[in-house]
């Protein structure tokens, strides 16, 4: 239990290095943009460029992670991603800085899956929620405490966060390389076999299929909140940067502590499937909520809580994964990041296009998604083996 606990706290403190190098250039972003006179067309497509390669690469990876193991997938994404913010520091061009992301996406695509499935193999189904609730709250905090670090290393110089997301990165790959091993899987004589039968086919599978769509769908409302968001509180209520800023990070705080808090007793309390659905009923009502205060206060509250219900659901969905796939740990960790980017991608492209003709629009986009992935909650029955170990 004690080399356990010790791997896992490798593999979070890798993750929470990795998020905390996300977290780090966001303050910094626009300038980089003004320097180069970019427009908001090439920032947007910047960002789908990102979500865009994480889609088309987290397939393979997925295959990949399970066929050659989960070490040397975490260690490469690690290593592309250091490699891709030291492109977007060092970028003095709009086609450096769409490699980066591209480099960006790649290193998402390999590090989530690898991730996953690593933990699914050192945890049994008990310990599971709470490892997994622990790895959602790694990255909670790196998103936290990053762009606090950014904006102070950019009072130095404005590319010197990229360099030193790079650098964190680095260390993360080293510390990898000298202190993780490849764990013991369930059933590994079986593993190039599994490893066939996960095609894009394997996507419509009974146990599988419902689970993704709930991750296609509450990514989508996700997206199209968080993304403009900012935009919403600015035009409606005129809120300044440090409002944002306050009300951003307080629902990132409350939902980490959630988290690794709660996360496991939930779990335990009510199961993966129903945990989802209080989740997704919870969000679903804020985000329209959202559209009906007025006061200062009264929205601090909707956003600091709004973000509960997608903290608790992203490890529930998670974690039900982990529990069904057996020796396809990186095949549903692929499809996990493959249909979160699909989300990712049309979510604010929709939302965008809605906030134009009225800024509640994209909030009623996301109230609409939302609450049919509650319907298919409803519908949705866990394999016989599931319910067994639960």
């Amino acid at each position: 239990m004690e080399k356990q606990n010790i791997t896992l706290t490798i593999l979070l403190t890798n993750l929470f290095i990795a998020f905390l190098g996300i977290g780090l250039v966001i303050p910094v972003t626009p300038t980089i943009m003004n320097e180069l006179n970019l427009s908001g067309t090439a920032v947007g497509y910047m960002v789908a460029c990102f979500a865009v390669t994480q889609l088309i690469v987290s397939p393979i990876a997925g295959r990949w992670v399970d066929r050659f193991g989960r070490k040397i997938m975490i260690v490469i994404g690690l290593l592309f991603f250091s490699v891709s913010e030291l492109l977007f520091g060092i970028g003095k061009t709009v086609e450096m800085l769409f490699i980066s992301r591209m480099l960006g996406g790649i290193s998402a695509a390999f590090i989530m899956p690898g991730v996953t499935a690593f933990i699914a193999d050192i945890t049994t189904i008990k310990t599971r929620p709470k490892a997994l609730g622990y790895m959602s709250a790694a990255i909670s905090t790196g998103f936290i405490i990053g762009p606090g670090i950014g904006g102070f290393l950019a009072e130095i110089h404005s590319r010197l966060p990229f360099f030193f997301a790079a650098a964190f990165a680095l260390l993360a790959a080293v510390l990898s390389i000298l202190t993780l091993r490849e764990p013991e899987r369930n059933n590994p004589e079986n593993q190039e076999i599994t490893g066939q039968k996960t095609g894009f086919k394997r996507i419509f599978a009974p146990m599988y299929f419902i689970a993704f769509l709930i991750i296609l769908i509450s990514s989508f409302g996700l997206a199209s909140f968080e993304s403009l968001f900012a935009l919403f509180v600015d035009h409606k209520f005129g809120f300044t940067a440090s409002d944002i800023a306050i009300m951003i990070t307080g629902g990132a705080i409350v939902g980490a502590i959630t988290q690794v808090v709660l996360f496991d007793r939930f779990t335990r309390w009510f199961g993966e499937i129903h945990l989802i659905r209080y989740s997704l009923i919870l969000s679903t009502s804020l985000v329209f909520l959202m559209t009906m205060v007025n006061s200062y206060v009264a929205i601090l509250l909707v956003t600091v809580t709004v973000f509960v219900g997608f903290d608790l659901m992203r490890p529930a969905v998670t974690t039900y994964l982990s529990k069904i796939a057996g020796n396809e740990q990186g095949f549903a960790g692929g499809m996990n990041s493959m249909f979160t980017s699909i989300g990712n991608v049309f979510g604010p492209i929709i939302g965008g296009m809605m906030f134009d003709i009225d800024v509640n629009y994209p909030f009623y986009f996301a109230t609409v998604s939302l609450a049919i992935g509650i319907a298919l909650t409803i519908a949705w029955k866990a394999p016989a083996h599931v319910k067994a170990s639960t």
